[in-house]
């Protein structure tokens, strides 16, 4: 019991020991709690600016796709032109339109 009390009582006797002792572990906290929150602004920052050249980087890819595509209908509608397919019939293939004899009418 004595003991217990030596160790109150000296605690309480030196008021400004404690004050400060609090006062460094506050100021400590504190500088701990600001690092924390600059840490997680940086980070923050940091990631949106990696996902904005993300998004740039997909909506070049979009461009780029939509004027491939583009490229390909046009290069199919001029492979599908009866124009095409007939002269090819015609000149690569031997092709000709058929004589009135050999044309067979079903019903």
């Amino acid at each position: 019991m004595q003991s217990e009390e030596a160790i109150k009582q000296t605690i309480y006797d030196d008021p400004e020991k404690t004050t400060t002792s609090v006062g460094y572990s506050t100021v400590i906290l504190i500088f701990f709690a600001l690092m924390a929150v600059a840490l997680l602004y940086v980070w923050s920052h940091t990631h949106m600016t990696e996902l904005e050249y993300q998004v740039a980087r997909e909506i070049s890819i979009k461009e780029k796709l939509l004027d491939d595509q583009r490229k390909l209908k046009v290069e199919q509608a001029t492979l599908r032109s009866s124009q095409r397919i007939e002269a090819i019939a015609k000149e690569k293939l031997g092709m000709s339109y058929p004589e009135r004899e050999q044309v067979i009418i079903l019903k």
